[in-house]
């Protein structure tokens, strides 16, 4: 009680959305019988703690928090929501290469997911440092080391869809080519990001 009392509005009004699509989600999930995703419910719940733990430490601010938001409710609804007898996340959104029947296609909605989610991750890396470092503010290190440790984390997120494969039959996990897929809008993703903050960071002086 103590932790939700200490919580700014904005916080808690983003706790609230968070907490609302992942009872809906780990509901839909165990009814269905989705056991992979609930997985993923698992690993979510982890990060949203870990976020919670730190919120004073780093004070995110409102924005980036219901950017991360807004990317656990894309991944839920990703691996959530039926479209044509498959889920969201195999759905080709624009026709770029190839139509949906092997891996080599572009672009689905898992790569979209994929370099939003792993760009807010390196804007979010990107303020940890310099919050704590303002010294590096502006400098190479303030944008490449956070590109480089959202690329790391999107690796480790990718030991967390093996582990689903190996642990739960019949994922919707894909085989080497997809993964390379992941890893390649990963990186995209944070570049982009620290690209658009070094930018925003020039403009404001």
């Amino acid at each position: 009680m103590r932790f939700i009392a200490s919580l700014k509005p904005a916080e808690k009004a983003v706790a609230g959305f968070v907490a609302l699509y992942l009872t809906v989600f780990s509901v839909w999930f165990f009814s269905i019988g989705n056991t992979e995703f609930i997985i993923y419910i698992v690993t979510m719940l982890v990060l949203v703690a870990l976020v919670g733990a730190t919120l004073r430490v780093a004070e995110y601010p409102a924005a980036m928090l219901w950017a991360l938001a807004g990317w656990g409710l894309l991944h839920c609804a990703g691996g959530g929501v039926p479209v044509g007898g498959e889920v969201l996340y195999a759905v080709q959104v624009l026709p770029v290469i190839g139509d949906g029947s092997t891996e080599m296609t572009l672009l689905k909605y898992d790569q979209i997911v994929h370099g939003l989610g792993f760009g807010i991750t390196a804007w979010v890396l990107w303020h940890v440092l310099v919050r704590h470092y303002p010294e590096t503010r502006h400098s190479w290190t303030a944008y490449a080391f956070p590109a480089l440790a959202a690329m790391g984390l999107g690796s480790v997120n990718e030991i967390i869809e093996f582990s689903a494969v190996v642990a739960v039959e019949d994922t919707g996990v894909g085989g080497y080519v997809n993964t390379a897929l992941d890893l390649c809008f990963n990186a995209t993703g944070a570049v982009l990001a620290m690209g658009l903050v070094g930018l925003g960071e020039r403009a404001r002086g």
